[in-house]
């Protein structure tokens, strides 16, 4: 991994930390997320010629103070005027705790600051997609991606999430126990948008970001302690270990993209594997049924084949069809067609894909594309398999995925 790479992930894993202390401190959210920007941006810049700090996060908390009581004391715009009265009155020498009082510095806010992101307030869209910018790690791009919308719609959303926050005075602290139930579900959206933005990178030369599932995975694992007895937080955790337990074999030495049925098995983690199947075993059995814990259920299916071709397929169609029902989405859709055709033959699962052609969520997405060429692959429509894997192709941002297609596109073509 390259010092640039390395210096990204440890500025990821500390801004919400950073965030964290800024807004128990002052308060403000607006204002403490620009703080913390302009603190990182200078870490970007500084770090690499003079190294790392001794203690980075206390760096982090001491650039992002000063620069909070430099942007009231200019006076630069109404908005960085309205920090709160406690950052007037805090003289520049308190901004970071003395040496070896790092205890602001070492709690970890980050669940905290998810559940203060999703106030009640905002829509839960607004939730999802202002938590994922501010606190899960991911650019606009990317969370507009993941809502399947253009980066132009969703800026303007994150930017108005960030402002009704700032009107709502919200305080940072974990809701009490009436208000987790309020943000419970926009919080596990959130950590399941991780997940499979770090399982499958929406953009970029590698299929896998392994600081983003482990950082889902051990925030799921947190909440669990909070709330063991929650079937669709224990559901997120199985589906997120059973997973990334896959992500091994899920490449090729040279980087290139292994699909599920073409890899070798005995490269999966086992115990990451029995880990995730008891625990959407014990939460299927002692709750009521949720979307998280059918499609642990899905992934428990495939796993537990020996081979590609034992797969029961009967059982995840089933599967498929309720959670189209209790929580539809085009994506959704999209994986149950290709059950269907596994089970009841690939033009029943063209026919579905129909379906999708009129959706504006997912008509131009490359998944479709891929997804119907490999369906049209299997009936011996080669043409028109063809094309559409290049379209595919040329539809996604993720270098691993398009060399893939590419090479679907080129043996058909010869």
């Amino acid at each position: 991994m390259s010092t640039s790479v390395r210096l990204e992930d440890l500025l990821r894993e500390l801004a919400p930390q950073v965030l964290g202390v800024l807004l128990r401190r002052y308060g403000g959210f607006e204002e403490c997320e620009d703080a913390v920007q302009e603190a990182l941006l200078a870490a970007a810049t500084q770090w690499p010629a003079d190294g790392i700090p001794e203690n980075p996060r206390s760096w982090l908390v001491t650039v992002a103070a000063r620069r909070l009581v430099d942007q009231v004391r200019s006076e630069q715009s109404r908005r960085r005027r309205e920090v709160t009265a406690a950052v007037r009155q805090t003289p520049d020498t308190d901004l970071a705790p003395p040496p070896g009082d790092e205890s602001a510095g070492d709690q970890d806010d980050t669940l905290a600051l998810f559940f203060l992101c999703c106030l009640p307030v905002l829509t839960p869209a607004s939730q999802v997609a202002l938590t994922l910018r501010a606190v899960g790690g991911l650019s606009t791009a990317e969370v507009a991606r993941a809502f399947l919308v253009p980066e132009a719609t969703m800026a303007p959303r994150i930017s108005r999430a960030k402002q009704r926050i700032r009107a709502a005075g919200a305080p940072f602290a974990m809701p009490s126990a009436q208000e987790w139930a309020e943000r419970l579900d926009a919080v596990l959206h959130v950590l399941y948008l991780i997940f499979n933005e770090g399982y499958t990178a929406s953009s970029g030369p590698d299929l896998h970001r392994a600081e983003l599932t482990t950082e889902a995975i051990r925030l799921t694992r947190m909440l669990h302690r909070f709330l063991p007895d929650d079937g669709e937080v224990v559901g997120l955790l199985a589906l997120m270990l059973l997973t990334d337990a896959r992500s091994a074999a899920r490449t090729g030495r040279d980087g290139a993209l292994i699909p599920l049925a073409e890899q070798d098995r005995n490269r999966w983690d086992a115990a990451m594997l029995e880990e995730g199947t008891a625990l959407v075993t014990a939460a299927m059995s002692a709750s009521p049924l949720g979307p998280y814990q059918i499609q642990a259920a899905i992934a428990a299916l495939h796993v537990q084949a020996a081979r590609a071709e034992d797969t029961d397929w009967e059982q995840i169609c089933i599967l498929y069809g309720i959670l189209r029902r209790i929580a539809p989405n085009p994506m959704v859709t999209l994986n149950y067609a290709v059950a269907v055709a596994m089970t009841r033959g690939p033009r029943a699962g063209l026919e579905l894909l129909e379906t999708l052609d009129s959706d504006s969520r997912i008509a131009g997405h490359h998944r479709l594309y891929a997804v119907r060429a490999h369906l049209q692959e299997l009936t011996g429509d080669r043409a028109a398999a063809l094309a559409n894997y290049r379209l595919a192709a040329r539809r996604t941002t993720s270098i691993p995925e398009q060399r893939y297609l590419r090479d679907r596109a080129g043996k058909l073509d010869r």
